[in-house]
């Protein structure tokens, strides 16, 4: 079985590329090489020696051909530009988030209409497909059959996605499968350009010893999803079996990941409550309202059935979501 990831030494393709090779099976098939794609590699890590892996390096648009070079079986699409980046530079988001995606669709059609294996194939979508519009506000309650509005062009590009992955695979070109991100937290490392990259920085910055700015009012509820159960929910997508009833995936319809709804202010009280008033005093609240417009836009409350059905919970607390990024990244914080 050939698997793929695009994205792979991305922060989320890192940590699904750790899973599987801890595991190294798919659905209980033996994975025979697991291919790692993105336009910027890293050579020296332990993952590229590994001698299940292959690596594409280079723009995705560009490397397909070296992708298809063999029978795809599985494919995780998690490469994109992200949120602020599309919204600064239109081009740069429709090419790498629709363009790529398109190109990839096809080249996974072409290898299932030349009579090789149709392609798994699982998206990683986001929560930035909703919004709300004039007469058409969000309902306090968010579910998969609420209409998508998006107000921001990565939403949009988003959207034309899934759109798509459901008609190639209505077609039987493809498998499709959707995942709907929530916003992913604690992220390590440096900051991202994604407007919702604050909701990380203002917990990682101060852990570390380092001021933040929160752009944002206190009171701004969000949609979160740790690290863990992200990656724990996108490889259950990707491996239930289709049909209905419990543990089965029913439909092309999306499935929203479980969502833990928490205040920006009940983040820094879980901050202060974890390390303390110093740390928590490196924190400074200083509006964005660009930012803010993009994310108070998204959801908070999601209907996580379709997600419950699949064995799927949320983040017990936000608490638990920092003791996560302590227990994965000691070195990352101050005196660690």
């Amino acid at each position: 079985m050939r698997v793929v990831i695009t994205g792979a030494f991305g922060f989320l393709g890192r940590r699904l590329t750790g899973t599987l090779l801890q595991t190294r099976t798919f659905c209980g098939t033996p994975i025979t090489r697991l291919v790692l794609a993105d336009r910027i590699v890293q050579p020296d890590s332990l993952v590229a020696t590994d001698p299940l892996v292959d690596i594409v390096h280079g723009d995705l648009i560009d490397r397909l051909d070296d992708v298809f070079a063999k029978p795809v079986h599985v494919l995780f699409h998690l490469a994109a530009a992200v949120s602020a980046e599309c919204e600064a530079d239109f081009d740069l988001g429709m090419r790498a988030n629709v363009d790529t995606t398109r190109s990839l669709l096809d080249a996974a059609r072409a290898q299932s209409a030349a009579g090789g294996p149709t392609p798994r194939v699982v998206f990683a979508s986001s929560l930035a497909v909703y919004g709300s519009s004039p007469g058409l506000n969000l309902p306090a309650v968010v579910s998969e059959s609420f209409l998508p509005v998006p107000r921001s062009s990565y939403g949009t590009q988003k959207l034309i996605c899934e759109h798509l992955i459901a008609d190639y695979t209505r077609r039987g070109f493809l498998d499709g499968r959707v995942a709907r991100l929530m916003t992913v937290a604690v992220r390590p490392g440096q900051p991202n350009a994604a407007a919702s990259g604050f909701l990380s920085s203002i917990i990682r910055e101060p852990l570390a010893g380092l001021p933040a700015i929160c752009p944002v009012r206190p009171d701004l509820h969000v949609a979160l999803a740790s690290p863990r159960r992200t990656v724990q929910g996108i490889l259950r997508i990707a491996e239930a079996e289709r049909g209905v009833g419990p543990g089965r995936l029913e439909g092309q319809m999306p499935v929203n990941l479980p969502a833990l709804t928490v205040s920006v202010a009940e983040m820094l009280a879980t901050l202060r409550q974890v390390a303390g008033d110093a740390v928590a005093g490196l924190v400074t609240i200083t509006p964005d309202p660009a930012v803010e417009a993009i994310v108070a836009s998204w959801p908070a409350v999601f209907d996580n059935r379709r997600a419950a059905a699949l064995g799927l919970e949320p983040d017990p607390s936000f608490l638990s979501v920092v003791q996560d990024y302590l227990a994965d990244h000691p070195g990352a914080v101050k005196g660690g």
